[in-house]
């Protein structure tokens, strides 16, 4: 049976003074352990909210990691760097694409960075409206899949459902207050399925999550689609209400799905 995982990413939000304490409230809020709870914040907070959330059973992970190991790249944070700290990343969030250019192939470089170092990666994929409108949405997160994945190795691919997690973002829904429904989203959830068998990979034991301007009102509908594994939360993981509704819905998804799957 495959994880229920719900992980925030705060963006570019919160200080390191501001960040222990919101952390702290998370865990305070997001207590059922029937689902996986990830807190990703700026790299500069890891340290106060790796503190803050030891012993909580709540995980950290980072935003992003570089496609190298080290060397010269001004302002970059490595796997290695941000590994004391965390246990899961976020690599090739729409917003990443967007502004800084990451291509498929740089971001299969940083699944092999988070491997190397014990990090588990939220592999993000998602269509523009544009694209979407043109009737090439599958194909684009068919096309980001291959991309990213091609960098693997055997020994890594053949491993992959262990590890790895997809979040189909539609890039249209993010902080527009638009987002997909939940048939649109389990839809996404069979073609990602679908290229992950084509690469060798286990696709029935990989998570699949939906990260699109999700609230705990509307992740209902997602967590209602048997391919959809829970959700990649962006503003509203800023939010102590809104996360304890989300984890709590979740939870709802998780027992549920360990019954009928007679555990």
């Amino acid at each position: 049976m495959r994880p229920i995982v719900i992980a925030g990413n705060w963006k570019m939000n919160t200080t390191p003074t501001e960040a222990g304490p919101l952390a702290t409230e998370l865990a305070l809020a997001m207590t059922d352990d029937a689902v996986i709870r990830v807190v990703c914040p700026p790299a500069i907070c890891l340290p106060a909210v790796a503190a803050a959330l030891d012993g909580t059973g709540v995980a950290v992970g980072t935003q992003n990691v570089h496609a190298e190991q080290a060397g010269a790249f001004t302002g970059e944070i490595s796997a290695a760097m941000v590994a004391p700290y965390v246990t899961w990343a976020i690599v090739g969030h729409s917003e990443r694409r967007r502004d800084q250019g990451e291509t498929d192939a740089l971001i299969g470089r940083k699944l092999v960075r988070c491997r190397e170092h014990g990090l588990r990666p939220i592999l993000c994929v998602g269509e523009t409206l544009d694209q979407r409108e043109s009737g090439v949405a599958e194909t684009i997160v068919l096309s980001q899949l291959a991309g990213a994945l091609d960098g693997l190795d055997g020994e890594m691919r053949s491993a992959a459902a262990s590890w790895l997690v997809i979040a189909y973002e539609p890039v249209w829904a993010i902080g527009t207050g638009r987002t997909a429904t939940g048939v649109d989203a389990g839809r996404i959830a069979e073609v990602v399925r679908d290229g992950l068998q084509e690469h060798g990979i286990e696709a029935a034991a990989v998570p699949v999550l939906y990260g699109g301007s999700v609230t705990s009102a509307a992740v209902g509908e997602f967590l209602a689609e048997p391919g959809i594994d829970g959700a990649l939360v962006g503003g509203a993981s800023l939010k102590v209400d809104e996360m304890a509704g989300i984890v709590a819905r979740a939870g709802i998804t998780a027992r549920a799905r360990a019954v009928a799957a007679g555990r």
